[in-house]
């Protein structure tokens, strides 16, 4: 097993001209979101919007600022999401993977569009008829499994 890299474009919606910049980013689905460099934040001239509290690998917290809109590009599948600002290198989370419904193969050490879907992303969401997919349950609505014995009396 090895690291996995996705090559991706990162462009800023709200300011269409500037050029599209193009990553070999790791993908690390341990990671939430996308964590872009300073550096790369100040090419698409991206603005902090806020500052979040970032718990990395070895256990730190961090104040990282929160930039975006950003656009990312992979083969066919776009995505909009924001970035945290720290780092060296660009690094694709979790929460972008799913949103193109892209495939992670650490033993290949490549990111591939869902095989399942090459043409366009699924999305896993309920239907605009507000019918479930059949065999989805509604958790509130299902009876309980087990009960628990009430606390014993001091």
């Amino acid at each position: 097993m090895g690291l996995s890299t996705a090559q991706i474009k990162l462009s800023n919606p709200r300011r269409p001209a500037l050029a599209r910049l193009e990553f070999s980013a790791l993908a690390d689905t341990g990671a939430l979101l996308l964590c872009i460099p300073e550096h790369v934040a100040a090419q698409l001239e991206l603005e902090p919007s806020s500052k979040r509290e970032v718990v990395t690998a070895n256990g730190k917290t961090h104040l990282a600022p929160y930039v975006g809109p950003l656009e990312i590009g992979f083969e066919n599948r776009p995505c909009f999401t924001g970035a945290l600002v720290m780092g060296d290198e660009v690094l694709l989370g979790a929460v972008p993977i799913e949103d193109m419904d892209l495939v992670v193969s650490p033993g290949q050490r490549r990111v591939t569009v869902n095989p399942g879907q090459p043409q366009h992303r699924r999305e896993h969401r309920q239907g605009l008829s507000g019918r479930r997919p059949q065999g989805v349950a509604d958790a509130v609505s299902q009876p309980a499994l087990a009960t628990l014995p009430p606390p014993p009396l001091s």
